[in-house]
């Protein structure tokens, strides 16, 4: 549940559908699917304040605002889908999609396999190190 910035802890993750502005239940889960179907063995948590899905590392986060559903792959998920996400609002690690019109879930699922593919291959450097 959310109160203002602060948000109480909810194990079940029912935070992820209670809307803080106009985000319709039906986009949260939508998102939610795409990035749990890329990444299905991610552990799924609250970090910095907002879902996080962890999978040795942070893969990905999102979260809703009054306008707009901000999606933080990093800033390398960021960099590697640049041309595809120039026509969105954003910053070094972050994309902001607006409310209106349908979320560009494709492109989320794809930004998140190229982020679990990163993970994976930093654990697999760290073992061989090891």
């Amino acid at each position: 549940m959310f109160r203002g910035r602060r948000q109480i802890s909810d194990p079940d993750h029912r935070c992820l559908y209670r809307s803080p502005a106009r985000l319709c239940p039906g986009q949260a889960r939508a998102l939610r699917e795409a990035i749990r179907a890329e990444a299905p063995h991610a552990e799924e948590k609250i970090g910095y304040g907002i879902p996080t899905f962890v999978l040795g590392e942070n893969l990905v986060h999102f979260a809703s605002f009054t306008h707009h559903i901000g999606f933080y792959p990093g800033p390398s998920g960021i960099a590697a889908f640049k041309e595809e996400l120039a026509g969105y609002k954003g910053a070094k690690g972050s994309v902001q999609f607006p409310l209106e019109g349908p979320l560009p879930l494709d492109l989320v699922a794809r930004i998140t396999r190229f982020r679990v593919q990163e993970a994976v291959a930093r654990t697999e450097a760290k073992r061989r190190r090891a």
